[in-house]
């Protein structure tokens, strides 16, 4: 009868009734009230959320937490995702659990305390757990993320933070397992505040005045330190530190862990473990060899700011105790090879004040010499001339150019022999993706298996598609239907086709009409590769083809002619008919190239005597493969190409690949485009292999946003391209321009790939990429700061005389606008790096001559990067070669 109330006191949402019944209960009568609450729970899950029964909630989350006898399961209630929003307050459930046993409510609470910070579990009902149980303080995540929100509430209790924390009963165990948690700080570092009344002044305080242990604050903050972590959580514990404010003996006893963080540590830590320790070297107080191990790891980052700092120190505890040359000069020689020529000078110029200091056959001179081979070559003879080395008779500092391998084409290997191996392939294909060749033989072992026993293939990929979004989905929902009549989805279409999860119907409509989604710049790639895998899809429900005739030859897409022509052979004694886009994409690939097997090729597909072999012979006869003609047009910051019509790819073409020969506009609208990330774009230059350029145009403005609207991952094909077939022309370059400039360092890397891949095959246009990055930089769509981490990256791989062709006549632009702009601020950021790359490359390229505009730069007075690299640059130029 109990139960019969309470269930029906948790319906009404009356909560105090139910937990005054729950309290005349016993164990077993609770136990059996659970599987009708169990009910109720799952029907209040379907329940819409305005309906009136969820006023039931909050009553049914304290019923069901009481009547949970074992503590795991009142720990999994308590928490359920679908009481998250309407739970029973603290109070009520610390009330209904009052009556457990101090063990078990000891358990309860640190299963509780145990779950994510995303389940939110009231910080009120864990703190009140653990004063019913009176076990020892949860340090989980949970637990120390609600604890920093329930101190740093003004609402709780008044007062200051510092006030709250000496209230707290576990103030050191809280404070220690806060540093020890990595996840709870980015959670709630904002809560840190600053200003008077702040955690770091309160922790400093309580500190200060012993109420924690100053010791044991200082110590952990700085381990924490150690740690390391994001920027932002260490900028939290670095701002704690700060409040601190160790005295020097503190800063002295901890020596060791600053060489540590000014080593390793992110920039900001870094910067101030620095500056503790260059207070203890000028007061003597950290000693030399301290001071060149701690010298070694910070002159080795990156950071220039941090860098420079440690030279200047360097040089003053040098000056100070000139003594002490023997054990600092091999750190500051460590500066020798840092990428920045400015930095080496610097350094060789501590060397040159106090190598004098050095005895002549000493071992430091000989680590000395030995590090600047590190030096650029202009420096290396004052190097030499302050460590008293004879200069070699006629060495010279040309260094060979090395450019990566030539990727060669590689040849497909057959479709799969076995349905399971073939299953095996198309698991990895759909896990994660595959160049054009993997991609090719598992759709044409997808046919050829269809064609020979559709029920084992069917067997062999029933596991790989289990997992499929489309299988086993409810016909009822046209969801699947819609979206492969959108697009084809890679061998998506092809596997549903297969296991009968698209419609005929939407099979033989996208055969017929093409996609369901506007043009955009990309539609002629994405539905000329579509076509042919709806058609082959729709072929394996009503005519299976034996293979298909467009499987090229060569990873990169081309088709061998004769290879075709052997392929329309056993078509017409198998008596099969060709699919026509299949048809259309093996014309489009196979290769025309040499006209003496093109031609033997073409009489012997003419002697067929089949519709397809006439086709074939007038198309391996007809001139190609040819390009349209292109037009610059100027979108805001952008450069970007129109492309004419291309009438080949015309007449007898099904119509989904006649776009290919439509002509490219740039201000005509697109008002939605469905290819952002879509993997199906390596296999683009494979649609029209020896023809990159019909790629790369409607590639452009994708390629262009990774430099003037700093998106990522835009740049990726570009290798591919440049490992592809075909005429290196306009649209190519222009893409490799604006990837070399682009926001992300992954992408400008994958634009120095293309860059080197290009230089080693031949068909780097150096003039034409240097032209068009100079007028994208006066257009403002690249910044050179950018442009100076590629090139530089490029050419520290030994690509330097590659790199200087390009600057050749990059350069003499920008120096012409710094000319024309005076000291203007956007004519000279970014210059003194790129004047840098520059020099450098002329000094180990062996470049001479002159350079327009370079010689007015040089004459300007004062001693900015710009300037002294112009000098630089100007110096190696005009040096006479040596003999």
């Amino acid at each position: 009868m109990s139960g019969e109330a309470l269930l029906k006191a948790v319906r009404a949402g009356r909560t105090v009734e139910a937990a005054g019944l729950l309290d005349g209960m016993t164990d077993g009568e609770r136990r059996s009230c659970l599987p009708a609450l169990k009910e109720l729970r799952k029907e209040l899950r379907s329940a819409p959320w305005n309906a009136a029964s969820r006023t039931a909630r909050p009553a049914l989350h304290a019923a069901g937490a009481a009547c949970h006898t074992g503590a795991a399961g009142a720990a999994t209630w308590i928490a359920g995702v679908d009481m998250r929003w309407s739970q029973a307050s603290p109070g009520v459930l610390l009330h209904v659990l009052g009556d457990r046993e101090t063990g078990w409510l000891a358990d309860l609470t640190h299963r509780l305390a145990a779950r994510p910070a995303t389940s939110r579990v009231p910080f009120a009902l864990l703190s009140g757990l653990v004063a019913l149980s009176g076990c020892e303080v949860p340090t989980t995540d949970a637990y120390v993320r609600g604890w920093v929100e329930h101190i740093g509430g003004s609402w709780h209790g008044g007062g200051t933070v510092a006030q709250r924390l000496r209230k707290e009963p576990h103030l050191s165990v809280m404070v220690t397992a806060l540093f020890e948690s990595l996840e709870v700080t980015s959670q709630i570092a904002w809560r840190f505040g600053d200003g008077p009344g702040s955690w770091y002044d309160a922790l400093a305080e309580l500190s200060e005045e012993g109420t924690l242990d100053r010791k044991v604050v200082l110590d952990s903050c700085v381990a924490r330190l150690l740690r390391g972590g994001a920027p932002a959580d260490q900028r939290v514990f670095l701002r704690l530190l700060s409040s601190l404010a160790p005295t020097r003996d503190e800063e002295r006893e901890r020596s060791a862990d600053w060489t540590v963080l000014a080593c390793q540590a992110v920039p900001t830590v870094a910067g101030y473990a620095q500056s503790v320790l260059a207070s203890l070297a000028l007061d003597g107080e950290l000693p030399s060899r301290q001071l060149a191990e701690m010298s070694s790891g910070v002159l080795f980052r990156t950071e220039k700011k941090l860098v420079r700092a440690q030279l200047v120190l360097l040089g003053k505890v040098l000056k100070r105790d000139p003594s002490a040359a023997d054990v600092l000069l091999p750190a500051v020689a460590e500066a020798f090879g840092h990428e920045d020529t400015d930095v080496q000078e610097r350094a060789l110029k501590l060397v040159e004040r106090h190598a004098g200091a050095l005895p002549d056959s000493s071992d430091v001179r000989a680590r000395l010499e030995d590090l600047s081979a590190d030096l650029s070559p202009g420096l290396r003879p004052r190097a030499r001339r302050a460590l008293g080395i004879e200069a070699p008779d006629s060495a010279s500092t040309v260094q060979e150019e090395v450019l990566p391998p030539v990727p060669e084409r590689a040849r497909l290997a057959p479709a799969p022999e076995s349905v399971t191996e073939l299953a095996e392939e198309v698991s990895a294909i759909l896990a994660s993706g595959g160049g054009v060749a993997v991609f090719e033989r598992a759709l044409d072992g997808l046919v050829r298996h269809a064609h020979r026993d559709r029920g084992a293939l069917v067997e062999a990929l029933g596991p790989v598609v289990a997992r499929c979004w489309w299988k086993d989905r409810d016909p009822s929902y046209p969801v699947v239907d819609r979206s492969f009549r959108e697009s084809a989805q890679g061998l998506e279409v092809v596997l549903a086709a297969l296991f009968e999860g698209v419609g005929m119907e939407t099979l033989h409509a996208a055969v017929q009409q093409g996609p369901t989604s506007g043009n955009c710049h990309h539609s002629a790639l994405s539905r000329a590769l579509d076509a042919r895998l709806w058609e082959a899809g729709h072929r394996l429900r009503t005519d299976p083809m034996p293979f298909l005739l467009a499987t090229p030859t060569w990873d990169t897409g081309l088709l061998e002619p004769d290879e075709l022509v052997e392929r329309l052979t056993e078509y017409r004694r198998l008596d099969a008919r060709p699919g026509t886009a299949d048809f259309a994409q093996a014309l489009l690939r196979v290769r025309r190239d040499d006209r003496g097997t093109a031609e033997a090729a073409a009489a012997r597909a003419r002697a067929l005597g089949s519709p397809e072999g006439y086709r074939l012979a007038q198309w391996l006869t007809a001139e190609g493969p040819l390009l349209p003609t292109s037009r610059r047009r100027t979108s805001g910051a952008r450069v970007l190409l129109e492309l004419g019509e291309l009438e080949e790819i015309q007449g007898l073409f099904p119509k989904e690949f006649r776009l290919l020969g439509r002509p490219l506009t740039v201000f005509k609208d697109h008002w939605y485009c469905r290819h952002w990330g879509v993997t199906d774009q390596r296999y683009w230059p494979a649609v029209v292999p020896g023809r990159r350029e019909l790629v790369a145009a409607r590639l452009l403005r994708d390629v262009s946003t990774a430099a003037v609207e700093d998106s990522r991952m835009d740049v990726a094909m570009l290798p591919l391209l440049a490992e592809a077939d075909g005429t290196a022309g306009e649209a190519l370059h222009l893409c490799l321009a604006y990837g070399l400039g682009a926001r992300h360092p992954e992408d400008r890397l994958a634009a120095v790939d293309a860059l080197l891949v290009l230089a080693a095959r031949g068909q780097l246009d150096a003039g034409r990429l240097g032209s068009d990055i100079g007028e994208l930089v006066r257009g403002g769509a690249l910044k050179k700061s950018r442009l100076a981490e590629s090139i530089r990256t490029a050419a520290a791989t030994g690509a330097y005389a590659t790199v200087w062709s390009v600057l050749l006549v990059l350069l003499p632009a920008l120096l012409a606008d710094l000319a024309a702009d005076g000291a203007g601020r956007g004519a000279v950021r970014g210059l003194g790096e790129l004047l840098a790359v520059a020099a450098d490359c002329a000094e180990r390229s062996g470049a001479r001559g002159d350079l327009a505009h370079l010689a007015g730069t040089a004459e300007r007075h004062g001693s900015s990067k710009v300037v002294t690299q112009a000098r630089r640059l100007r110096t190696e130029l005009t040096r006479e070669a040596v003999a």
